[in-house]
């Protein structure tokens, strides 16, 4: 999921996990509403979805408690979920500081003690300890140096190839977006835009917003010429926002009372691309 500062893509993944309650419409799980269940008084259910649904947090200097040792950061969701005894956790702690390129004898020291492309290793180890089915990686090399970038992401590739999990991947970095993501889903001001496959959306943009934004990415060849789109006009304010397209002020396409009065639906143009836009055509 990609967009600009501000846009919604924290807010919709922490809704997904109850961090944020959303104040209307549904999220479905596995054809279940996880709202309905969050909001019950049923822990089973509730615990069910945590395991199954796991989170990486943006900072690693906040996400991880200074208290605690790097075994029991990551032995607490084994024991939450009553996966196996307390006394049974040290090889199933090993195994995941392996996995994540991490030594053993690192699981007796504290945060403070770790680089920051190695605290998200270990945010990344305590994700996986449940075997989630889902994990939402929230710009999760935002705050690392360009050469841990890569070591974390193609880690993250690493895990996604080997148990099969599903991610979703929020960034603004599209470099990396193209490297880790199968699927792309293009947000404005809370709204999904654009949804296609990743090279399918780097190679022909169809919204003029998603056109902006690929446009913008720089290329690593000083004599290389590319158009860049500056897109003009006012952002609209999220409190309230326009009536129809919100996209409308900005909107670098012939526009008409269509767009000023009504929301675009996504729909598919083919291959699964969607597109919420009637100007546009493939």
């Amino acid at each position: 999921m990609v967009g600009e500062s501000g846009c919604g893509k924290t807010t919709t993944a922490r809704a997904i996990i109850s961090l944020d309650l959303p104040t209307s419409g549904k999220i479905n799980f596995e054809g279940k509403d996880i709202i309905t269940i969050f909001n019950s008084n049923n822990r089973t259910e509730k615990l069910k979805l945590r395991r199954k649904i796991q989170y990486v947090f943006q900072n690693p200097y906040a996400s991880l408690d200074p208290r605690m040792t790097v075994a029991d950061i990551i032995t607490e969701p084994l024991i939450i979920h009553k996966l196996m005894p307390k006394q049974s956790c040290s090889q199933r702690l090993y195994e995941l500081l392996k996995l994540v390129g991490l030594e053993e004898y690192h699981a007796e020291r504290y945060p403070h003690e770790f680089s920051g492309g190695q605290r998200q290793r270990i945010c990344i180890a305590r994700a996986l300890a449940v075997e989630p089915t889902l994990l939402i990686a929230d710009e999760p090399v935002a705050s690392l140096d360009v050469s841990v970038r890569a070591q974390i992401l193609n880690l993250l590739r690493e895990l996604q190839q080997k148990f099969n999990t599903t991610f979703l991947y929020i960034s603004h970095d599209l470099s990396t977006v193209r490297h880790i993501c199968h699927r792309v889903a293009v947000m404005y001001m809370g709204r999904i835009v654009e949804v296609a496959k990743t090279e399918d959306l780097f190679e022909e943009p169809l919204h003029p917003y998603t056109k902006a934004l690929i446009s913008s990415i720089p290329i690593p060849d000083p004599l290389a010429k590319k158009t860049r789109i500056i897109l003009s006009g006012e952002v609209p304010s999220p409190i309230n926002p326009p009536v129809g397209c919100r996209f409308e002020t900005r909107c670098t396409y012939n526009k008409d009372q269509n767009c000023v009065k009504n929301v675009p639906k996504l729909v598919d143009v083919g291959n699964g691309h969607f597109v919420a836009c009637e100007k546009t055509k493939k």
